[in-house]
Order: structure tokens, then C-alpha cells, then sequence
């Protein structure tokens, strides 16, 4: 039984066992994940842990980015394993590899933060302070919010564990509780994480200012206008965030940690990001496995629609264009989970969706400020159809190297149009079979599959 197909041995492994590698955030070094909570070292190592999971190979560092990479309409697969141009497709297997290790990779992180949660609040350590602890706690509570938020958006209904896992059988029969249970407990945590955390700017490290950002987002897919405008404000209004000029500052020259970023996934030279192999070509030790197709090419290098943000491409000495937002050698380019140009587009968003002139104007507002930045000139969109087309549009652009376009058109029901897709239950992707092998309470698969 291998740790790759697994789940359910995976978890009950890493309760009992450490991890042989930690994520290295800066300015914090780097020690070992070791799992066992009993003093204030300890619990701050099990939740350096808990961000190696975040950042592995198997969440944001390669795997689940890829799931909204490939199913969008941005990025070719230039290999020859089926399993990816299963996405590009839309006609992902429940055998697929690809979606097996990115719900194993998100268990994984949820068990860590399972773990800090139940053991931080009862250890007894006299240089411990509370804030500290309910720092630690309020962390870890952010990211199993996510990583709940982001089961949700993929699957769909999913097991919901809160609990440390203490033995293989633990999480067995547990079933799937429906989607919009899922998204409550990742609002749950959220709520959680929102007073344990101070009201700090930290790029890497979660603080109250970035759970305001995700609740922003969460609120967005569950259409809540009002309070995603509200959240998305806390953080356009922070004067700690901004919209540098040109779109590329935020990543060129080795930047990290910019204005531009509200959370961001940080590596090292030891702790590598593989995104970056997967767009670079050979000629730079990347296998361009990962390449902008011809119809983004085509857009970002039209003045008119991608302005400056035509950064993102480039071609190496065969002709062929590919991906240039990973390009560290070695690969120490951060994952950029949210950016403040996000906030905007969500606040634009919100406001077309509420509607009235006023807000029209404002949204309108919020998108040209993103225009701005990437050297282009205002809207000609003025309705709030044609306000909402080119917000969408704007996304697919901006954050056409980061995993938001499949998810876009998913939650804003243009999917099918969109990417021509006539079965509409390939808009959610299969529960894993190696995971319904171990535990058919996973049983019934989605719709179609």
C-alpha cells in the first residue's frame, strides 16, 4: 500500500510519524516536521508542517494548480500521458492520478491542521503565551479552511474531518457530506481563524487580513454580493496592498513578497517549486510540458487586450511560446494564492452583480483600476451584462498562469458555453476510485462517473 494511493493510510502515517521535509517560510528557518505537541517549539514546527503540506507537490505546489490550469482554455499539454489531456478534454477518469494525489495532498494538510487545532489549546508551557497559542490555532484553522474551500470547488460533496487521525480505520464510513456542507465548514474555519489571528500584513503567514481576502473569494462562489464587496474593501483599502506597475513587478526580477501579494507560497533552494520545471523550456532545464496555446498567445499580445501582461509568454530558440510567471533556476518562484488584483476583480464583480447605476459605476471603477496596471485604457463595457463579460474576460488574462480560469466559469455557470462541454456533470471531477477502493462510503461517485 503505497503513500500516493492511500488516503486513509497516509493520514494515520503522518499522526504517528514526521515528516521528512518542512517548507522553509521567510524569515522563519527551516526544522522538521515532527508531529508530536508538547511545548511551544513544538507546536510552532507542527505548524511549519502544516504549510509544507499547503505548499507540497501534491496542492499548491504543482498538482491542484494544475487541475485549473489544464482545464481551462489558456494552457496546452505538450506530453503524451492521457491522464492530463483528460482535463483539457473534460473528461476526467475517476482513475486519473492526477486528481487521486491532489485529494491525498489536501487530506494530508487537513490531518496536520487537525492536529494543531486539538493539541496546541492543552499544552502546558510556561513561555507560551496565549496570543501565541491562538496564533498557531488561528493558522492552522486558515488553511484547513482552504483546503475545505478548495475540495468543495472541485468535488463537490466530500468527507468533512475535524478530528486528529489516530488510526487507518478512523475516517473509514465516514461518507460525503454534501457540497454545501462543505463550504460551511470552510466558512466555519474561517470564522474560527478571523479573532486568533492579529491584524498584521504577513505574505506568507496567514493573519486576519488574509482571511478577510478568502472570505472575499468564499463569499464570490456563493454569491453573496454584499459581503464579498465588504471583505474585498477591508484589503483594496489596506494601504499595505497595492497594484504595482507594470504587471510584472510582482514577479519579475526574482520579486516575492510585493504589495501585490496578500498570501503567497514561499520556497527555497532546498524546498524547489515545480511549477516551474513544468512551464520552463528545455533549453532553461524546464521540460515545457505546460505551454500558452495559440488562442491565449493571441490575446495577450494584442495590445488592446493584454497589454503589458505579455510578460507572462515568451519563446525559446525553437519558436514556441511558453509560460514565463515560473522561471527561477533554481526554482524558488513562490505559488501565488491570492494577489490584490483578485480582491478588485471579486469587488467589481459583486458590485455588477447587485447592479444599480451606482454600482455599475463603481465595478466598472475597480476593473479599469486593473486595466491601468497592465497599460490599458478604460472599459467601453457599460451595462451589467457587458460589465460582467469583461470582468470574466480581465480574469482570464490576468490570472491566465495562476488556477482561476476553469473555476471562474464554473461557479458562474458559463462553463458549458464557454469550453463547449455537453455533459454538465464533467463540471465537477470524480471522487478518486483508489479512494472509493479503500472506503465505498465515498460511494456514490458524482453524476457521471
Amino acid at each position: 500500500m503505497t503513500r500516493i494511493n492511500f488516503i486513509y493510510f497516509l493520514l494515520s502515517t503522518l499522526a504517528l510519524t514526521s515528516c521528512k521535509k518542512f517548507l522553509e517560510v521567510e524569515p522563519r528557518a527551516s526544522i522538521s516536521d515532527d508531529q508530536t505537541i508538547f511545548d511551544k517549539t513544538s507546536a510552532q514546527t507542527a505548524l511549519n508542517g502544516v504549510y509544507s503540506s499547503l505548499g507540497s507537490g501534491g496542492y499548491y505546489g504543482t498538482t491542484f494548480q494544475s487541475i485549473g490550469y489544464l482545464s481551462g482554455d489558456n494552457i496546452q499539454w505538450t506530453g503524451s500521458q492521457s491522464q492530463v489531456q483528460e482535463f483539457i478534454n473534460h473528461n476526467v477518469s475517476s482513475g486519473n492520478a492526477t486528481i487521486s494525489g491532489a485529494w491525498i495532498a489536501i487530506y494530508q494538510t487537513i490531518s496536520r491542521a487537525n492536529n494543531v487545532i486539538a493539541r496546541v489549546p492543552d499544552v502546558n508551557d510556561a513561555t507560551f503565551t496565549q496570543a501565541q497559542k491562538n496564533q498557531i490555532i488561528g493558522e492552522a484553522y486558515f488553511i484547513r479552511g482552504l483546503a475545505y474551500f478548495d475540495l468543495a470547488r472541485t468535488w463537490g460533496g466530500a468527507p468533512i474531518i475535524t478530528t486528529p487521525t489516530q488510526s487507518p480505520a478512523d475516517n473509514r464510513g465516514l461518507g460525503r457530506r454534501p457540497v454545501a456542507e462543505v463550504y460551511a465548514q470552510a466558512l466555519s474555519d474561517l470564522n474560527a481563524a478571523e479573532p486568533l489571528l492579529p491584524e498584521t500584513t504577513d505574505r506568507y503567514r496567514a493573519t486576519r487580513k488574509t482571511v478577510y481576502a478568502l472570505k472575499a473569494r468564499y463569499y464570490l462562489y456563493n454569491k453573496d454580493w454584499a459581503q464579498a464587496e465588504a471583505f474585498a474593501t477591508r484589503l483594496i483599502t489596506d494601504n499595505n496592498y497595492s497594484l504595482l506597475k507594470p504587471y510584472s513587478a510582482f514577479f519579475a526580477g526574482n520579486a516575492r513578497g510585493t504589495q501585490e501579494s496578500v498570501f503567497e507560497i514561499f520556497y527555497s533552494a532546498t524546498e524547489t517549486n515545480a511549477h516551474r520545471n513544468q512551464w520552463q523550456p528545455q533549453e532553461n532545464g524546464g521540460t515545457r510540458q505546460w505551454a500558452p496555446n495559440d488562442a491565449f498567445v493571441a490575446l495577450v499580445n494584442n495590445p488592446l487586450v493584454g497589454g503589458n501582461r505579455n510578460v507572462l509568454v515568451a519563446r525559446d530558440i525553437q519558436g514556441r511560446w511558453y509560460g514565463n510567471l515560473y522561471y527561477r533556476s533554481p526554482a524558488t518562484d513562490p505559488s501565488f494564492v491570492i494577489r490584490i488584483a483578485e480582491l478588485y476583480l471579486i469587488r467589481a464583480e459583486a458590485r455588477a452583480e447587485q447592479g444599480s447605476a451606482a454600482q455599475l459605476l463603481a465595478a466598472r471603477a475597480d476593473l479599469d483600476a486593473v486595466r491601468s496596471r497592465a497599460g490599458l485604457g478604460v472599459t467601453p463595457a457599460l451595462t451589467k451584462a457587458e460589465v460582467l463579460l469583461a470582468i470574466e474576460n480581465e480574469r482570464r488574462i490576468e490570472f491566465a498562469l495562476e488556477p482561476h480560469r476553469w473555476f471562474d466559469l464554473v461557479r458562474t455557470g458559463r462553463a458549458a458555453a464557454v469550453f463547449n462541454i455537453t455533459d454538465p456533470n464533467k463540471l465537477i471531477l470524480p471522487v478518486p476510485q483508489d479512494q472509493i477502493l479503500i472506503d465505498p462510503s465515498l460511494l456514490p461517485n458524482n453524476p457521471g462517473y
